[in-house]
């Protein structure tokens, strides 16, 4: 199989650089995410049901079926686990969970969002087992993400269904975080799928690229196309503060996002374009690098911060660093992510006893009221992957 995360990268990259992390031990809190995550299992009595959130100032999940677009980050989590402890429990636990998710490749793709179900789940399981009936649910997944596709317009339709109270029906949009989808497809191609969905990952990276973001390299989080002729209509936002302005986990889907493509095809213009979207992120942080919801909403400082989008940023960073060939510039990106695990580690953002979530302090979907300042489970995958991340380029600095 084509080595898919960073780690799995090896000397190639760790070797060559010198990697440090004073004051603070990957190890420790590592262990916290096992505790916390035990906590969850303990609750969690239906493995078709997923963890999805917990409201501020609440202890109890929000549970989910294996439709909901967060269902496969629960068993990506538990895969994390075993991957750092190897104990048998947390495999057998995530073997239980993704399962649950099998049926998704039953049914035509009802929007992008199967790339994150299927590849947080059974990607690491194939990842770690070797399991053929991960291969084969991955490779059916990325052939019903495939569907989606519109070739006149370029990129993957991400949301077919219509939203009520926007004005895209019939329309085809794509939106920021479909970027991060494009690794299931990037995957298949290289693993018994159709040389196809390569093309169709890349063409959807480059479209994006071309549409997406504004001259200074912030990003819009929804553009419609003319579904018919494939021109651009209008750039839009959907969970953003305004049509204008940066959400700061779309920025983050941004970064992780290309990040990956060039991983995927060392293209150089990924690399440079995932390194501009990054600087303008890192210049607009706050002192403690964890960001506002949207870095323009006018009540700053007392907007919501996410702390989701924090760990998705730093995952990325880390795999960034190891890319670039600016050595002082992949210095100041693994500091920067070391730094924002320091600050995600800190009381203030861990969930502790407050809940059996790692962290608190994320904001899913603002504009609609909805997991505003809450616990949210793809903030705990991303977190739980990012000191993972760090723990093996610690290992292989050694």
């Amino acid at each position: 199989m084509k080595r898919i995360f960073l780690w799995s990268l090896g000397c190639l990259f760790f070797n060559t650089c010198k990697t440090s992390a004073p004051g603070f031990d990957v190890d420790r809190q590592l262990r916290y995410c096992l505790e916390q995550a035990s906590k969850t299992l303990s609750q969690a009595t239906d493995s078709a049901q997923m963890p999805r959130s917990i409201d501020s100032g609440r202890q109890s999940w929000r549970w989910v079926g294996y439709r909901d677009w967060t269902s496969g980050f629960w068993p990506g989590i538990l895969w994390y686990a075993y991957d750092y402890s190897k104990a048998a429990k947390w495999k057998a636990d995530a073997e239980r969970f993704s399962a649950a998710l099998f049926p998704l490749v039953d049914s035509t793709a009802i929007d992008h969002d199967i790339g994150f179900q299927l590849y947080c789940s059974a990607g690491n399981a194939y990842r770690l087992t070797r399991d053929n009936i991960y291969k084969q649910v991955l490779l059916r997944g990325a052939d019903s993400l495939a569907t989606l596709f519109n070739p006149k317009v370029g990129t993957l339709l991400s949301w077919p269904r219509v939203v009520p109270g926007v004005d895209w029906p019939l329309r085809h949009n794509t939106i920021m975080d479909n970027m991060i989808n494009l690794e299931l497809l990037f995957w298949a191609s290289k693993n018994g799928g159709a040389n196809y969905l390569y093309d169709i990952a890349v063409s959807h990276a480059l479209i994006t690229m071309k549409n997406q973001f504004r001259p200074d390299y912030t990003s819009c989080h929804v553009v419609v196309y003319d579904t018919a002729t494939g021109q651009k209509v209008k750039a839009i936002t959907h969970q953003g503060y305004s049509n204008s302005s940066m959400w700061a986990r779309g920025q983050a889907w941004a970064i992780y996002g290309y990040t990956m493509v060039y991983r995927e095809t060392k293209d150089p213009r990924f690399l440079d374009f995932a390194q501009k979207v990054t600087d303008v992120y890192l210049q607009k942080l706050p002192p403690d690098l964890i960001p506002y919801w949207d870095f323009n909403d006018p009540a700053i400082p007392r907007a919501p911060r996410d702390a989701s989008a924090a760990a998705i940023v730093a995952s990325a960073l880390l795999e960034l660093s190891t890319l670039v060939s600016d050595k002082a510039k992949g210095e100041v990106y693994r500091e920067k992510s070391i730094d924002m695990l320091k600050e995600l580690s800190a009381v203030t953002y861990q969930s502790g006893p407050a809940n059996s979530a790692f962290l608190l302090h994320s904001t899913g979907h603002k504009p609609n009221g909805g997991e505003i300042d809450a616990s949210i489970i793809y903030a705990d995958y991303y977190y739980i992957e990012a000191l993972l991340r760090l723990k093996h380029l610690l290992d292989q600095s050694k």
